[in-house]
């Protein structure tokens, strides 16, 4: 019976205009969001390759063309290397890229010296929302992080600024 009810649900007759939903925007294509894969990030892995573990994409500056948020880190043999969380916009021409695909980093949200995984990268109504995970002193073990902080950012003034966030010690 589901199976009958999916097929239906595929076969249903078209309304409106095929060409319609084709055409690009009055004003040119649509706008794509940067890949976050072909961009060089400004990390020293000291040899080690990056890797992108988390991408979230949305418009966050309200130009009507999306940006890639990319949570990056170090391909370590162990343990879990931070992150650093990078905001990516497709260049204008003429502009320098970072990547074949024509993007660059425009702001660092987090950065590795601070220590701290993120989990749960979401772009949601302009607003970049993130899960870090950290460490209340030097002495707690890296494999176990006891510091959990929802952070979010938004594009205010020309700049992202991070508005508060809920901060639970203890065991994550």
């Amino acid at each position: 019976m589901a199976a009958v009810i999916a097929t239906a649900g595929l076969v249903q007759p078209a309304t409106g205009s095929p060409a319609a939903a084709a055409d690009p925007a009055p004003n040119g294509p649509q706008a794509t969001a940067p890949d976050a894969a072909a961009v060089t990030y400004p990390l020293d892995c000291k040899g080690a390759p990056q890797a992108v573990t988390a991408t979230a994409h949305g418009d966050l500056d309200g130009d009507g063309r999306p940006e890639t948020v990319a949570a990056v880190r170090c391909q370590a043999g162990s343990g879990t290397p931070p992150h650093a969380i990078y905001v990516l916009t497709q260049a204008a021409p003429g502009e320098q890229a970072t990547g074949s695909a024509g993007a660059r980093v425009v702001a660092t949200l987090v950065d590795t010296p601070q220590r701290q995984s993120a989990t749960d990268l979401t772009v949601r109504d302009g607003i970049v929302t993130a899960t870090l995970l950290g460490y209340s002193s030097p002495e707690v073990p890296r494999y176990s992080p006891d510091v959990k902080k929802l952070a979010k950012w938004r594009w205010t003034g020309g700049k992202f600024r991070q508005e508060l966030t809920d901060s639970t010690a203890g065991s994550v």
